[in-house]
């Protein structure tokens, strides 16, 4: 169980806490790791005993998005990345995430699909899609602008900042925070409050919210995807990579000559 890369367990109130569980990664997700947590996702939404998922990380860290150590450059049939944001798309339960230390990547686009967001004072987020030469996952470019202004998103993802738990309270990415000891028990006793009421209200609720903007959610992933395959393996993204792996700044000027 220890080298499972999602560890799930169930509390006799309905909460099923699925924790991220690469910290030697920092979470950083490999593609066993995303269709891992797609399973967790499936089966969790199926289960009858479970009201809501309470989704963390192992150790000290939310997760760092994905392992650019592990990224596979020609992949075949449809992306792992995809087929997890499939089933948390699907996902008709409330989705409570705890978030501490690194939340960058999926680490941060996964707060836009979660009902409620509780942040460690600790939690750096990030969205690192344009230092990669690439553009925004998990819908993202919408979920971004709705959950938070357009002016706000914008200048978080043409940035790529790297911003604290006092900022994404205030831009409503957060919905409290708290220190980092206290975070994990004061998000569970809140996952409890709701999994105390019948699944079935909980549920309705949660599709008549998503009905509200699934189809611009589906038109995102849909443009982003197209926007990757175009991007990804550019001279550009692969300076990115270069520069990861060699551990120097990137140098994006070459290209504008």
């Amino acid at each position: 169980m220890a080298d499972s890369l999602v560890l799930t367990d169930l509390d006799d109130e309905g909460v099923l806490t699925v924790t991220m569980n690469r910290p030697e990664r920092r979470n950083a997700f490999n593609s066993e790791a995303f269709l891992a947590l797609r399973d967790a996702f499936v089966t969790a939404n199926a289960d009858p005993r479970v009201a809501v998922v309470l989704l963390t990380g192992a150790g000290d860290d939310f997760s760092s998005g994905l392992d650019l150590s592990a990224i596979d450059m020609n992949p075949e049939g449809d992306p792992p990345f995809e087929l997890m944001m499939d089933a948390i798309c699907a996902f008709d339960k409330p989705l409570v995430c705890a978030a501490n230390g690194c939340a960058i990547g999926f680490g941060a686009t996964v707060l836009f699909h979660a009902d409620v967001v509780y942040l460690g004072k600790s939690a750096k987020l990030r969205f690192p899609f344009v230092s990669l030469g690439l553009v925004t996952e998990a819908a993202a470019a919408y979920l971004g602008p709705a959950t938070i202004g357009h002016k706000q998103a914008a200048e978080l993802l043409f940035t790529a900042e790297l911003f604290g738990a006092d900022k994404a309270l205030e831009y409503g990415i957060a919905t409290q925070i708290f220190d980092d000891d206290a975070l994990l028990p004061r998000a569970l006793d809140k996952a409890r409050q709701m999994a105390q009421w019948p699944i079935d209200s909980l549920v309705a609720i949660k599709r008549i919210i998503k009905a509200l903007h699934g189809d611009k959610v589906a038109l995102a992933r849909k443009l982003e995807m197209e926007g990757f395959a175009e991007l990804m393996g550019s001279a550009a993204n692969m300076e990115a990579f270069s520069a990861f792996m060699e551990r120097r700044p990137p140098d994006f000027k070459q290209f504008r000559k």
